[in-house]
């Protein structure tokens, strides 16, 4: 490592970069039109985020789930509380709009109250048959209309909760989606091309406001909305980082370069993405602008050193050379860092976060090369900084920032370690604040039409995140007879006990539907059969399920009888309470059906969800000590010391704990975006450890191992990079606060404030540890000698080498 990092290493890589240009520049050119070809084969997400890896005893549940009844998130709906809809023009409207729908491909069925099927017996074929609620030659009799409007809440009990809500007069339309659609492209043309386009035409021709939901259709427009923010964080976070730019350096050409470099990242992470057949999520849209922002300061840091060595001897020449030879190791290790940073992601055996933790780590150590290269080929053509150009490296806001630090350092130690341990405590007790959100909707964007949607069906039919259980009786038709029917109906009553339920709908529902039909339509025989009358109407119910082909009655139940499923909904809000829920039910399933005799499953998509949460803090502590022990490892390995170990992780360490405390006090909770935070931050803030603690090892050398002088000679040289790339990177992740999403804004917010932390705490606690532990950190066999030649190079080492050379 020491012969690989040294001096002749970056040396040599300086000559061939700089008596390459051409060649380079050229290859740069022809890979990045490689890049933009494969931008053909990038392909978007139409699932939902699993968070739980495929072999976990969760999703193998939901998995055999979906292989007894297919995909459950099929159902979208659509409602309205208006009371024009029983007049004769706009109950036409809704009539033709309900049948339209119906006539599309993608639409396997539609329960509406123009469509609506009654029961009614067949007593000479024991069947029952289904005959139209409405008789479509009156509908243009407004009195008519009432009395249906009657007839619905009044006699068709089943339907309550389903089609109506019988305190507030709201009517909704089921629409259930072909299940080979669900998971596909077809899913997403269709609402956004014919069902939005449609539903939006109704309620211009009628001025009746209609809500619409269901999975299909939330996943639809969050998807759009996904795509649609990636153009503006990208121009977003272009436009913000290349004013800090030029507001630093007030130099067009030096922003002009810095904003072609971050740009090819930004077409070569879209060509990653594409090679690497990783879908477009909500994660890793995040990575071509996560390439802005961390490349911009890589641009900071390489002009910034050249500008520095400029000013010291006016050479452009050698300014250029011994930007690399001087910053090599330490660019690269901190690049590897931050890289290592997202990689922490792969350890949590999640193809979500593994997929965005591989493609942004490769992108990382992408537009540090590109940085590498570049930069000094683009200054090697230009003529040399002007005066103006350097005058950023003496800025009094600057110079007076810096002054502060160093009295603060110098004079008032002991404030700062009192400062530290307060801050500490804060961050602990917040710790204990904190709390686990599973929401599925939570994060989705809460300005929008769509979510107000949701929150209508939550308050109207107790929401729309289905929670399915389902029952193997073990045996063929076993969920028809009346004891298993009884002992769900007994479970049922538990559902409807759970405020945070809907009303369950079941094989149950449809066999109290077939004795109120038997009884003819009689709602107060809407019950299950007796044992007395289980012999005459069971055999009904029997031969009406297996005449009865694509019937939605039979989603209920499997085709051999031995299987039953129970849907319910729940808000979504109170996604928070699923373990409760899930207890209060698994105590209940547990007493009326016993294993072996039965296998209960709970699952559905907010159970999976929310367990996924609670799988992916499980994994938080793993993930941040994985990274922890690299960065650990990285330390040693330069310096070779465990007391630098300690040092380096310390000032990290402190404002992640910050973070957390204020997440608790201010109630943000823990849920798959802000988990994110922490690996992120840490890897990125350990940067600004690496860099300090390199240059002051230069400055020990330099300074005959002084340990004052050297520390605050750091300051004079790594301290401006630092400040520089932390202000970039603070805007540069402010920039997803501009999201819908809050699960993005967090993440932003969150990661820009812990950054902003890092780099206060590197500036004043990392450099007060140094001094206070100097006896020991100053020890030239521990300390100096094993990485002599690995970091930076005092002036007179590469003048040394390059008379050698030459």
């Amino acid at each position: 490592m020491k012969k690989m990092l040294g001096i002749g290493f970056w040396e040599l890589i300086a000559r061939i970069i700089l008596r390459n240009r051409i060649i380079i520049l050229s290859g740069v050119v022809l890979l990045t039109i490689f890049m933009v070809f494969q931008w053909k084969n990038i392909k978007f997400t139409h699932t939902e985020a699993n968070l739980i890896p495929a072999d976990d005893k969760v999703n193998v549940d939901y998995d055999k789930f979906l292989k007894n009844f297919g995909e459950e998130g099929n159902l979208i709906v659509i409602a309205t509380k208006d009371k024009k809809l029983f007049t004769p023009k706009v109950y036409q409207a809704w009539s033709d709009l309900m049948t339209t729908i119906k006539s599309h491909k993608e639409v396997s069925l539609v329960i509406s109250v123009d469509n609506l099927q009654t029961l009614v017996k067949n007593d000479s074929l024991q069947t029952f048959q289904l005959k139209p609620f409405v008789n479509q030659s009156k509908i243009q009799d407004e009195n008519y209309l009432k009395t249906i409007k009657a007839d619905l809440f009044t006699q068709l009990p089943f339907y309550e909760g389903l089609l109506f809500n019988k305190k507030s007069g709201a009517i909704r339309s089921a629409i259930y989606l072909d299940k080979k659609i669900v998971n596909t492209i077809a899913r997403k043309e269709y609402v956004l091309n014919d069902l939005i386009p449609k539903i939006e035409k109704f309620e211009k021709e009628t001025g009746v406001d209609l809500r619409t939901s269901g999975m299909p259709y939330i996943r639809t427009l969050n998807a759009k909305t996904i795509i649609d923010e990636i153009g503006l964080f990208i121009g977003a976070a272009l436009l913000i980082t290349s004013l800090i730019f030029f507001f630093f350096f007030r130099s067009f050409r030096a922003t002009l370069i810095s904003l072609v470099v971050v740009i090819i990242g930004v077409m070569w992470s879209f060509g990653t993405l594409a090679m690497l057949g990783y879908e477009i999520t909500v994660l890793t849209a995040l990575v071509p602008t996560l390439v802005i922002v961390i490349g911009i300061p890589n641009c900071i840091f390489f002009i910034n050193k050249y500008h520095q060595e400029y000013q010291k001897h006016a050479n452009k020449a050698k300014s250029l050379q011994r930007v690399i030879t001087k910053t090599g190791t330490a660019t690269l290790m901190t690049n590897l860092t931050t890289a290592f940073g997202f990689a922490t992601f792969i350890a949590t055996n999640n193809t979500l976060l593994v997929e965005f933790g591989v493609v942004t780590s490769i992108n990382i150590i992408a537009i540090y090369l590109l940085c590498l290269l570049i930069i000094p080929i683009f200054f090697s053509y230009i003529p040399p900084p002007i005066p103006r150009h350097l005058g950023h490296l003496e800025r009094e806001y600057l110079t007076s920032f810096m002054g502060w630090i160093v009295r603060t350092v110098k004079y008032n130690r002991v404030g700062v370690y009192v400062t530290a341990v307060i801050l500490l405590v804060f961050g602990i007790i917040g710790i204990y604040e904190i709390k686990i959100s599973g929401s599925l909707i939570e994060d989705m964007p809460k300005k929008t039409d769509f979510f107000e949607d949701i929150r209508f069906f939550e308050k109207e039919f107790d929401g729309v995140m289905p929670l399915e259980i389902m029952i193997d009786t073990k045996k063929k038709n076993g969920a028809m007879r009346l004891t298993n029917l009884r002992r769900i109906e007994d479970l049922e009553e538990t559902i409807t006990d759970i405020p945070e339920l809907s009303k369950p709908i079941s094989i149950v529902s449809i066999a109290k539907s077939f004795k109120q039909a038997y009884y003819n339509g009689n709602p107060e025989f809407y019950e299950l059969p007796t044992s007395q009358e289980e012999s005459f109407i069971l055999p009904y119910i029997k031969n009406s399920l297996d005449s009865t082909k694509d019937n939605q009655l039979k989603s209920y139940v499997t085709a051999d009888g031995s299987v039953a499923r129970i849907t319910t909904f729940i808000k979504d809000e109170n996604g928070e309470k699923m373990e409760d829920i899930e207890a209060q039910l698994s105590n209940k399933i547990n007493k009326i059906f016993p294993s072996p005799r039965y296998e209960v499953i709970m699952t559905g998509k907010a159970s999976v969800f929310q367990k996924g949460t609670k799988y992916l803090l499980d994994n938080l502590l793993s993930s941040l000590l994985f990274a922890f022990l690299i960065t650990a490892g990285l330390v040693a390995i330069m310096f070779r010391s465990f007391k630098m170990v300690l040092v380096s992780i310390i000032p990290n360490l402190l404002p992640l704990l910050m973070t957390a405390g204020l997440m608790g006090f201010l109630g943000i909770p823990l849920k798959p975006s802000t988990i994110l935070v922490f690996g992120i931050a840490f890897g990125m803030s350990v940067d600004d450890t690496l860099r300090f603690l390199a240059q002051y090892r230069l400055e020990l050398s330099r300074n005959e191992w002084k340990i004052k002088k050297s520390v605050f000679a750091t300051f004079d040289d790594a301290g401006i990079s630092m400040f520089y790339t932390s202000i970039v990177l603070f805007f540069g992740f402010s920039v997803f606060m501009l999201s819908s999403f809050g699960g993005t804004i967090a993440l932003g917010g969150l990661v820009a404030l812990t950054l902003f932390f890092g780099m206060l705490s590197n500036l004043v606690l990392l450099p007060s540890l140094v001094l206070t532990l100097n006896k020991a950190l100053a020890n030239e066999q521990e300390f100096i000698e094993p990485i002599i030649d690995i970091l930076e190079h005092t002036d007179e080492e590469l003048d040394e080498l390059e008379k050698k050379n030459n």
